[in-house]
């Protein structure tokens, strides 16, 4: 008799990169060169400090003990300075941070605070798929907008429907965005938190790339924006910045209630990072000015190096303003998914197709940063080669 699970586990699509490791195992196995661009996972090490900060944390009996929710008072005084310094947000380090298992869990697990049967969240689409998944598991309805080139991949406010309207309870956004590397003015995060201040919504704001900007762009923090506090509630996630995608240390930062809330939804289901991880976590954010910059630059050189080689490939890629990835329109109208898996098994590449991330993402693919610049002209023009035939 075939077992029954709950609708909203019925309704996930597979993983994006389900699959994805296996097949490259077997490539691999038969000497296949494998270049893989598929996630977001740079090759490059975390900050020293980051890593002395763990070695030393280890050693001490204390820190293999229970983090619970409250965590390193280190780290959340630690992260309430660092937005200070980098956003000009005063925020208290006990009421109104939250310490997570990387973003990606505090972004799904926000759902189950905020979501009953019959709710609706509006949803990017391309876009991250932890904000669908956190919807189904608790019940609720994601209603997907298309991000499209005319409204430069920006969730358009005023072609959500009354009817999603008068059932929504989250509003995901992020910019810099993953997949399309898009970026948002002041002017729209601020027409962001009016809708939601209207529309009684929480807008959640999935700021993971807010440190990778290049040609001296700076992205904002949504709590910068007058009235953001009464309405959302922002992720960050040391992952990407300091090359620490492993570790999964991140946190939440917004108005006390709903910290709260999230804090109670977590201590049912975690009970908190690891608190070596933690006091690493802290020493990144220390290092920064002396770190990232150049960990940044590195970036820059990836970024520049595969748009001029897929540029030379017949692909016609903008370098982005910020995120770690390239957001690719495909030759032609061969599906992405197609592509993607010709790429793999005949070039040896891997890449994400736009499909992925849903179907707003049909006819793109993206591919993350995250080789050597001669490593990702290679893969350039292979994938030129996988386009051509």
């Amino acid at each position: 008799m075939p077992r029954r699970y709950a609708p909203g586990f019925d309704a996930l699509p597979a993983f994006p990169l389900a699959g994805i490791a296996a097949l490259r195992r077997q490539l691999e196995a038969q000497g296949v060169d494998v270049i893989d661009l598929g996630a977001g996972d740079a090759d490059m090490c975390a900050p020293p400090a980051a890593v002395a900060a763990l070695q030393a944390a280890s050693a001490d009996p204390a820190a293999s003990r229970y983090a619970f929710q409250l965590g390193s008072v280190t780290f959340r005084k630690t992260v309430a300075a660092w937005m200070k310094r980098r956003f000009g947000v005063t925020l208290d380090p006990f009421d109104e941070i939250l310490p997570l298992l990387g973003s990606k869990e505090g972004i799904a697990h926000l759902a189950f605070a905020l979501v009953a049967p019959g709710d609706t969240t509006v949803i990017p689409d391309p876009g991250y798929p932890a904000y669908s998944g956190g919807t189904l598991l608790a019940g609720g309805r994601p209603y997907l907008v298309p991000l499209a080139t005319e409204h430069e991949f920006l969730v358009p406010f005023g072609k959500i429907p009354q009817d999603v309207r008068s059932r929504l309870r989250i509003v995901y956004l992020n910019y810099p965005n993953n997949p399309t590397t898009a970026c948002a003015s002041r002017e729209y995060l601020q027409e962001a938190v009016a809708f939601c201040a209207r529309h009684d919504a929480v807008l959640a704001y999935d700021n993971a790339y807010s440190e990778i900007c290049f040609d001296g762009y700076r992205a904002a923090s949504i709590l910068e924006i007058e009235g953001a506090r009464d309405v959302a509630i922002e992720f960050h996630s040391l992952s990407k910045t300091y090359n620490m995608t492993g570790w999964r240390i991140a946190w939440a930062a917004g108005g006390a209630e709903l910290i709260s809330a999230l804090s109670k939804v977590k201590s049912y289901v975690d009970t908190g990072a690891f608190l070596a991880v933690q006091a690493a976590g802290a020493a990144a954010l220390e290092s920064y000015d002396a770190w990232v910059p150049r960990n940044v630059e590195q970036f820059r050189v990836r970024r520049d190096a595969a748009v001029a080689a897929l540029r030379a490939a017949g692909f016609a890629v903008e370098p982005p303003r910020a995120t770690l990835y390239l957001w690719v329109p495909l030759r032609g109208s061969e599906p992405s998914a197609n592509f993607a898996r010709r790429a793999l098994e005949r070039e040896g590449v891997v890449v994400m197709p736009g499909s992925a991330f849903g179907a707003g993402g049909e006819g793109y693919f993206r591919i993350a940063l995250t080789v050597p610049p001669e490593r990702l002209r290679e893969a350039a023009s292979r994938l030129g080669h996988v386009a051509d035939r």
